[in-house]
């Protein structure tokens, strides 16, 4: 019978799961805790190389790597879960991190600068103004209210989102001829109202329907 590591191995890497062979940097492994927890939460297993091929590892010395990385280098702390498994007679380490409430969560840098991550497929990016401000909203006012106050700069990145533009922050200040602060405010209202998503490619962050994303 397989065991619930290979089935979750089997799966690969991607959004919610990331594989690590070991972990010996706190401060590194500090961006992939904070990037699950801005996001949709995730699970590392740790003692399993990228091709999926099990290793193993002491999970004692693995978790308080972990516990180094969520407790001295992020900010507010990111919670998370460690099980060891025994797969064959190799050590596999589960960390599991929820979504949290608490976002922005960053990560602290050997300089001490603090920088906000995010999860998109199997990779960790940095956030970007717009998503430190959707990340802090915890406002509740239903769209409906929120639609009824809609104007010319609203209509203006629904005319493009919905035209099947990547819009990203530049876009949208050239085409509604607003400020900076103004288009982040708008995209990040948009985000939490969840009328768009949000992705990255080669250019950057770029923000579209909601249908686009997987």
């Amino acid at each position: 019978m397989m065991h619930y590591i290979e089935e979750l191995i089997l799966q690969g890497e991607h959004q919610t799961q990331d594989f690590k062979f070991r972990v010996d940097d706190a401060r590194k492994i500090a961006k992939t805790l904070v990037a699950f927890a801005n996001t949709d939460g995730g699970r590392l297993l740790i003692g399993v190389k990228d091709n999926g091929r099990i290793a193993g590892v002491r999970s004692d010395e693995e978790y308080y790597v972990i516990e180094a990385a969520a407790e001295l280098y992020t900010e507010p702390n990111v919670s998370f879960t460690a099980i060891a498994h025994d797969v064959s007679g190799k050590q596999v380490l589960e960390v599991i991190v929820e979504p949290s409430d608490e976002r922005p969560h960053f990560a602290i840098d050997k300089d001490g600068k603090k920088w906000a991550y995010f999860r998109r497929a199997d990779q960790n990016h940095p956030a970007n103004g717009v998503l430190l401000e959707f990340w802090r909203m915890r406002d509740e006012t239903s769209r409906t209210t929120v639609l009824e106050k809609y104007g010319d700069v609203h209509r203006k990145l629904y005319e493009l989102i919905y035209a099947g533009e990547r819009v990203s922050i530049s876009k949208l200040i050239k085409a509604a001829n607003i400020t900076p602060e103004k288009a982040r405010h708008i995209l990040a209202t948009f985000l939490h109202w969840e009328l768009i998503d949000y992705n990255i490619d080669q250019n950057g962050i770029y923000f579209t329907d909601l249908e686009e994303i997987t």
